[in-house]
């Protein structure tokens, strides 16, 4: 079984999406152990004492991540298919990289694909999350 069928089939865990189940698409982006897999390629068994985040454990006491934030206020979600995956893989990227260009916020999505926005708000997402989090020290 797969990551993605564990989390969505027996832990309820729906925010991590199944799009192509090929490792094409990202939707089903999580961090597993602080870095950004496609769930649908990982074998549930292999996670046996990592750690897994996926979008449900993003926010913290009530509050949304400030990459979540961001989305919202720039209009970064259009259809939400593949916001989860890419949020998640922002998050991995803004860890290693807190003050990133525009070129280098598209080279870290690249592995995600949307069919709806066209890229431009979800890199303005990015790099506004980038600045809020340097601002207020949040990883």
């Amino acid at each position: 079984m797969t990551l993605l069928d564990f989390l969505r089939e027996y832990l309820g865990m729906t925010g991590t999406n199944a799009g192509c189940r090929t490792g094409d698409c990202g939707a089903c982006t999580v961090l597993l152990d602080g870095k950004s897999v496609n769930s649908c390629l990982v074998l549930a068994c292999e996670c046996d004492g990592k750690a897994v985040l996926t979008i449900e454990g993003l926010s913290a006491g009530g509050r949304l991540h400030p990459l979540q934030e961001a989305f919202m206020d720039e209009g970064a979600v259009q259809c939400g298919f593949c916001t989860p995956g890419m949020i998640m893989r922002g998050v991995e990227f803004l860890r290693g990289n807190p003050d990133p260009s525009p070129a280098e916020a598209r080279v870290a999505i690249e592995g995600n694909i949307c069919r709806c926005t066209g890229y431009e708000n979800i890199v303005k997402a990015v790099l506004a999350a980038a600045r809020k989090m340097k601002g207020g020290g949040v990883a």
